[in-house]
């Protein structure tokens, strides 16, 4: 085990007068003597005093921004502002150098669009440092909230042969030759001579896999990457993301809407007590930013506030019936202030009407249940109605929806009816049926986007930004 010691430890410790060694990245070396380092551990930097005369010039000029840099010395009371100990160094090494001329992360304000550009180096900077942060905490503690309540951790194949959504938004897996590939007597591509005999593509949701878990396992819940080929160039939109995706045996809509009300404020709290210095930072950046902005623009809550906001307030739970009444009867729908305008029941919520009934009217998260089953997917439970389905979408402030699930149908008759109403093709999807064939119950589930839910903790506007390398039409670096 490396003897290195973290600085945010250290920082965090009020003992002076014993020797330690720090690693970690120079981001500033004023009057060849007051080394800033950072090692990743904390957005706050340890102040490293070289004393005059105890190093060679030679290495001195080495002690640039993003130079790696071993220190060992003793911690001494700090004279500075903001932190109580420093280091005085007695030994130095440089691990590696960095040349200032083209080291592109300098100790200045950088855009988020040169950072994104960036991608390889902008961790370094302390919006990025703490946003991965907070990732990994948000990481740790859906994985803590579910394996707490005896949920079984399900891996869900990254490459299938099924479109879970029923979008065909998917990207093509194959080892054919994309410029001659074999065909079929109708001159159709031969998937029968591909590696795996049939037409896949990468994942688009691991829920109809995880349903197969759960008719056995009773809870299950995955947590992996999955892949959309819509050419959206948004602030909303990936082509690679991170989904949680539980599905529960013996569960109803209602108790799958507590699950989840449970899960996203059990996360919150966590990163609102482990990251309280990094979320600190991000509220005061996002202050900063909204002062660019007109003031009607301007987020009532500041982030700190936001997050409490969610945690102190049970969730709002209504009708997709009841939501589009609200709406058109809306002082905003009827002055025209909508981009899409609420005409009547039957119309897709967009964004700006999921954030209308969170911020203006409820004024807390909202669960919309009982949607129409046309614009919902194939597996969702009917109602006795003929029109709904026993669906649930959580809206939450600034982002909308944040959570999609549903109650699924567990009536082998009714699923084969639907699927073949939406033009499913049944034969291929003969081993899901078959979980309606052999035992069927009451179960339930639901999808959450997990870079959304950063997005959301963070308060950052991009959500290019809140995954370490994004995946995006026509962006495929790093």
């Amino acid at each position: 085990m490396s003897q290195r010691t973290k600085i945010k430890a250290l920082l965090q410790t009020e003992d002076t007068g014993f020797e330690v060694t720090v690693k970690g990245w120079v981001r500033t070396f004023r009057n060849n003597q007051f080394i800033a380092l950072n090692d990743g551990s904390t957005n706050n930097n340890l102040q490293i005093v070289v004393a005059l005369d105890s190093f060679d010039d030679e290495t001195l000029k080495r002690i640039t921004t993003g130079a790696a840099i071993s220190v060992t010395g003793e911690v001494v009371p700090s004279l500075g502002k903001g932190q109580k100990v420093e280091v005085k160094a007695k030994t130095l090494e440089i691990l590696g150098d960095c040349d200032p001329t083209t080291y592109p992360i300098q100790p200045k304000k950088h855009s988020l669009e040169f950072l994104r550009d960036n991608a390889h180096l902008r961790f370094r900077t302390n919006t990025f440092g703490a946003v991965f942060r907070v990732r990994n905490s948000l990481s740790f503690a859906v994985h803590q909230f579910f394996q707490e309540r005896g949920f079984v951790y399900l891996h869900t194949p990254v490459i299938t042969a099924s479109d879970a959504e029923g979008a065909g938004e998917t990207f093509r897996v194959t080892t054919l030759d994309p410029i001659k590939p074999p065909l079929t007597e109708t001159g159709e591509v031969d998937f029968k001579q591909d590696f795996f005999g049939k037409a896949t593509n990468l994942t688009v949701s691991g829920q109809l896999e995880g349903e197969l878990g759960a008719m056995a396992l009773s809870d299950i819940y995955t947590f992996g990457p999955t892949f959309r080929a819509e050419n959206s160039n948004t602030t909303r939109h990936l082509a690679e993301f991170w989904m949680i995706e539980p599905e529960m045996a013996f569960y109803n809509l209602n108790d799958n809407m507590d699950l989840a009300e449970a899960l996203l404020k059990y996360v919150i709290a966590y990163a609102l007590k482990h990251n309280a210095d990094d979320i600190e930072f991000l509220k005061d950046r996002l202050l900063e930013e909204e002062k660019q902005k007109p003031q009607q623009d301007r987020s009532e809550l500041n982030l700190l506030e936001k997050l409490q906001f969610c945690l102190d307030n049970d969730f709002e739970r209504l009708t997709y019936t009841e939501a589009i009444d609200i709406l058109k009867e809306s002082n905003h729908n009827k002055k025209k202030k909508f981009q899409y305008l609420i005409e009547g029941w039957g119309t897709d919520l967009q964004s700006e009407h999921e954030r209308y009934l969170v911020e203006k009217h409820f004024k807390k998260p909202v669960i919309l249940t009982d949607y129409p089953k046309e614009i919902k997917a194939f597996y969702m439970r009917q109602n006795d109605d003929g029109k709904t389905v026993r669906a649930m979408d959580i809206l939450f402030p600034g982002i909308g929806e944040i959570v999609g699930g549903s109650q699924r149908e567990e009536r082998l008759d009714k699923l084969e009816q639907r699927m073949n109403e939406m033009g499913i093709p049944t034969e291929e999807l003969w081993w899901y049926l078959d979980t309606r064939r052999f035992g069927a119950c009451e179960h339930a589930g639901f999808g959450l986007g997990f870079e959304r839910l950063v997005l959301f903790v963070t308060g950052m506007g991009n959500i290019r930004d809140v995954i370490p390398f994004p995946r995006a039409p026509k962006t495929a670096e790093f």
